[in-house]
């Protein structure tokens, strides 16, 4: 079985950073692309980036320079980087992998394994 555990969120201040986790365990590291979402309650769920296996990455325009998106194998564990923190980066954020069948395309993951979440509050 595929689990995914997000953690790193927390509350923050505006201008903080924070380096988000994701530990990926069950999941066969081959041919494959993880992604992180975000989602405020009563909104549809944001994209914010994507890495695959040949370590290219792809950002959503939204979050560019701000986000940074990274893989250790050796730790089985994806990251998300966020600089300069903004109120409006308030959201819960999810890790997400392609299963058997899934695939990347651009920031979005299609077809993938879904963590729980870790959320992230931001004060100005």
């Amino acid at each position: 079985e595929v689990t995914l555990v997000e953690s790193g969120g927390g509350s923050v201040s505006a201008g903080g950073s924070l380096r988000l986790s994701c530990v990926v365990s069950g999941y066969r590291w081959q041919s494959w692309c993880m992604a992180w979402f975000r989602q405020v309650p009563g909104e549809k769920r944001e994209p914010v980036a994507t890495i695959n296996d040949n370590e290219m990455t792809t950002i959503a325009d939204s979050v560019k320079g701000r986000f940074t998106v990274s893989q250790d194998n050796a730790k089985k564990t994806l990251y998300l980087d966020i600089d300069n923190l903004m109120p409006e980066d308030t959201a819960k954020y999810y890790c997400a992998a392609t299963n058997a069948a899934g695939y990347c395309s651009g920031v979005l993951c299609i077809g993938c394994h879904w963590g729980q979440g870790t959320q992230v509050t931001v004060s100005s």
